[in-house]
């Protein structure tokens, strides 16, 4: 199988404008991901793809690969489906490009989900990492999965899924938001009208339920650590202080 990288990447943000491009021990936010993306050793190919000349230029003078956007489009999927749609290539995995801490092994068990599939039974696999927080679990900016026996994504919500009716049994998971899609499940999802539930909650992946795609959950222990906030970009900036290998 042929597996590539895509990190879409937006200049504007509504909650951090232009966070890809603030300083993170030396380095863009949107480098320092695209370079632990690379560095995971896992990617036939590894792309940003972007809106934005400012992120263009930022990862290609870096000697990286970038692709600029033909068009505007609502979701980073959609924006990743346009860049796919004539290349040669088997497994897509969106990694989310204000995640500099992205590493090796959620990645890899991402991928062996589709080496043991060899029905073509799952369209999307992503990851999801047990809360046990109060406050994480009903803090809206954690979207939260439920899962079947097989652990097939049922539902994603930003409300605390499932209700706690008898509060010691309430299992709670995060959605992280990584993707390993099938090329063409990615390019179908992309033809999809945006849906009730997905205008709702403002979560695309309510739109591969509403449509059918089987989407496969893999539990990981490894804790996403995303940039949404001023504040989240100085806890970043501290844990890289404290590494030995940047």
């Amino acid at each position: 199988m042929k597996i590539i990288a895509m990190i879409p990447a937006r200049f504007e943000a509504s909650r951090f404008p232009g966070k890809l491009m603030k300083d993170l021990a030396g380095k863009t936010v949107i480098l320092r991901t695209y370079e632990a993306t690379k560095n995971a050793g896992l990617f036939d190919e590894v792309y940003v793809v972007t809106d934005s000349y400012v992120i263009f230029d930022e990862i290609v003078s870096n000697g990286g690969k970038a692709i600029k956007s033909k068009k505007e489009h609502e979701s980073g999927s959609d924006r990743i489906a346009e860049a796919i749609e004539n290349m040669e290539v088997d497994i897509v995995v969106n990694v989310q490009g204000d995640e500099p801490f992205t590493k090796k092994e959620p990645l890899l068990k991402l991928l062996e989900v589709f080496k043991y599939d060899t029905k073509n039974k799952i369209d999307i696999a992503s990851l999801m990492l047990k809360m046990n927080d109060k406050a994480e679990i009903n803090n809206p900016n954690n979207v939260k999965v439920v899962t079947d026996e097989r652990n097939f994504a049922m539902y994603f919500s930003r409300a605390a899924i499932p209700y706690p009716r008898e509060e010691s049994q309430s299992v709670y998971f995060k959605h992280i938001g990584i993707y390993a899609f099938r090329k063409e499940a990615l390019l179908k999802f992309t033809k999809l009208p945006v849906n009730r539930l997905e205008a709702t909650e403002k979560l695309e992946n309510l739109r591969f339920l509403a449509n059918g795609l089987k989407v496969k959950m893999v539990e990981t222990d490894q804790m996403a650590i995303g940039i949404d906030t001023p504040e989240d970009l100085e806890k970043a900036n501290m844990l890289f202080k404290n590494r030995t290998d940047i």
